[in-house]
């Protein structure tokens, strides 16, 4: 995997992906864009979302929605690095499983999501999850 960062003014930079995806970060104070640092933990978010959603469809539940609410605390020095990060799921649905949820978060958690589990390596990451009920269809 191969990606390009370009400065484009100020503290305004264009990554470029190999398969030739543009994002915007922002590095500074005028937040034109994401940071560097909130693109690693929404990263995070959506590597297991990926995961959790996939796992719910394979067993077969009846959900319209997952979201994942992400909380960090970083290092008060430089380098600010993340030091812990939760990442809460909240399903929406009918009748979804309390239990494949929790297994589905732990699957990622532990075997499929390769940007939580680098991650792991040096930051305390905890894993919740809820399950709303949706009006009947």
């Amino acid at each position: 995997m191969q990606a390009n960062v370009k400065w484009v003014d100020g503290d305004t930079f264009i990554g470029r992906s190999e398969s030739g995806h543009n994002i915007v970060f922002d590095a500074g104070s005028n937040s034109a864009a994401p940071s560097p640092m909130e693109m690693v933990l929404m990263s995070a978010g959506c590597c297991s979302s990926v995961d959790v959603v996939s796992i719910l469809k394979k067993s077969k539940q009846d959900f319209d929605n997952v979201e994942v609410k992400l909380t960090s605390e970083r290092a008060q020095t430089a380098p600010r690095v993340f030091t812990k990060m939760n990442l809460h799921f909240v399903v929406t649905g009918r009748n979804v499983s309390q239990k494949h949820l929790a297994r589905a978060v732990q699957l990622s958690a532990e075997k499929y999501c390769s940007v939580a589990l680098m991650l792991d390596k040096t930051v305390e990451i905890t894993h919740s999850h809820e399950v709303i009920e949706s009006e009947v269809k």
